[in-house]
């Protein structure tokens, strides 16, 4: 009886572990058939992107035949082109041969001389000049060497005043930029300096980048060019993006956004002086005088302090005081100008009020401010004790940087008189002229003539101690685009 039951009980047992393993087996069977359906749908997919790489990449190849196939024929007709412009030319070439062989004939005929004397004659002659120049330049080497010590002291002084000058006007010719790191300096520079180099080309800026932690100070003696460095230096060191091409971007819209701020400064003056309805070449006049100065004192700050004191003086006589104030204004408008148009600044200045409808009385103001003109008005009269006043008060010129940039202006006006230059940026003080060329009307060998040039033409004009050096740039690029 006990047998039995325990062999019913393991019967039992047997069985439930058999039910037991069957359901395992089906676990693992459901696992192992999802994970090859897995499989095979991501098999499935991937298949399907392969299939649809194929087919783009096919599409691309038949794009690419068809550009091949329209650059070779055009080519094709380049070719034709160019033989026959080769044919042309060919033609061209054998007629300038034969009218030079007849210029010779012609010049051997009327000189009684070969071409072989001729040109023995010519050399003998540019030998007779050079013997005559080396005989020159000995002579004034020796007379160089026996000058007295003296003479070479002034030398030495005259060049250490120059030097000390540029330190006097420091405080209005140079601007400082912050960075936000050192490393920023390596990438102003640029690799080879190309950076730097297309900064001051385009700007006429010298950007100095010494060891001052976290700054780069830009010298220039023109305020509107120095402005306009230093908002494009700041977009490029806020971008991040700093490149050649980038660069002239930069300076253009920079250029643009300066024609904005002159504007808008000239209507904030005029507002503040409380003087309404000037034309709107008026006031981008007045905003320019901001970034001019006289004898070191801001023209347009000048200006408005002559409107105020001319308006209280008219107030005090009974005379009329927004008009004092509006002459006061405009008196020296003509300084926006006068380094463009000959003539004194009252005079330009009283043509520019002529042309934007300016009435008599101020016409007649602005031309005798200086006395060039009898004053005849009450309101002339004053002008000029209000200029007189707002000139003489401490502190507010200084001579030397008001001869400093004239006589900077005067090296960009000899140099931009020759043809072929593009622009032209006097930079250290005035020691060195840097003159961009425009490489489509000048060679490299015209490049070094020109800067001769402009030297002896400096030496001729122009009172400097020192020397100036002159630098000639000629670039060519090449562009094109890849399709």
């Amino acid at each position: 009886m006990k047998a039995r039951e325990i062999e019913e009980q393991a019967r039992k047992e047997a069985e439930d572990r058999k039910k037991e393993l069957e359901l395992q087996a089906k676990d693992e069977l459901y696992k192992l058939r999802s994970e090859l359906d897995k499989e095979y749908q991501e098999q499935k997919g991937e298949l399907k992107r392969y299939e649809k790489r194929l087919i783009t990449k096919e599409e691309n190849i038949d794009n690419k035949v068809e550009i091949i196939e329209k650059k070779e024929k055009d080519i094709s007709n380049q070719k034709k082109g160019v033989e026959s412009r080769k044919k042309e030319l060919d033609e061209r070439e054998n007629q300038l041969s034969k009218l030079e062989d007849e210029q010779k004939r012609v010049l051997s005929r009327l000189s009684g001389l070969s071409p072989q004397q001729a040109k023995e004659a010519l050399l003998s002659r540019m030998r007779d000049e050079a013997k005559y120049e080396a005989a020159l330049m000995i002579r004034r080497i020796e007379e160089q060497a026996r000058e007295t010590a003296d003479k070479r002291a002034r030398d030495i002084i005259s060049q250490a005043i120059q030097r000390c000058a540029a330190d006097h006007v420091v405080e209005s010719t140079v601007t400082v930029v912050p960075l936000p790191d050192d490393e920023m300096k390596g990438r102003i520079i640029g690799r080879e300096g190309r950076n730097i180099r297309a900064l001051e080309t385009e700007t006429g800026i010298d950007l100095i980048i010494d060891d001052t932690p976290g700054a780069v100070i830009l010298s220039g003696f023109d305020p509107i060019r120095r402005e306009i460095a230093r908002i494009a230096l700041e977009r490029l060191i806020a971008d991040g993006r700093i490149h050649t091409a980038r660069i002239e971007q930069v300076v253009e819209k920079a250029r643009e956004e300066m024609d904005q701020i002159i504007r808008e400064e000239g209507e904030r003056t005029a507002l503040d002086v409380d003087v309404h309805g000037l034309h709107p070449e008026e006031i981008r006049l007045l905003g320019t005088l901001a970034y001019r100065t006289s004898y070191g004192q801001n023209v347009l700050q000048h200006s408005k302090e002559v409107a105020l004191l001319a308006g209280m003086m008219a107030a005090e006589l009974h005379e009329n005081e927004k008009l004092a104030r509006r002459i006061g204004l405009l008196h020296d408008i003509g300084k926006s100008v006068d380094h463009e148009v000959e003539g004194t600044h009252a005079s330009i200045g009283a043509e520019l009020a002529r042309k934007y409808d300016e009435s008599g009385k101020v016409i007649h103001a602005i031309e005798a401010h200086h006395g060039e003109v009898v004053p005849h008005t009450v309101l002339a009269v004053l002008i000029q004790a209000a200029d007189a006043l707002s000139a003489a008060r401490p502190g507010a010129r200084r001579e030397t940087l008001e001869s400093y940039v004239k006589r900077l202006q005067k090296l960009e006006e000899v140099a931009d008189s020759f043809d072929g230059v593009d622009k032209t940026y006097a930079i250290q003080a005035g020691r060195e002229i840097r003159v961009i060329l425009r490489h489509e009307e000048v060679d490299d060998l015209g490049a070094s003539q020109l800067a001769r040039d402009i030297a002896k033409k400096l030496e001729e004009e122009m009172e400097y101690p020192g020397q100036i050096k002159v630098t000639a740039i000629r670039e060519t690029r090449a562009v094109e685009y890849a399709r």
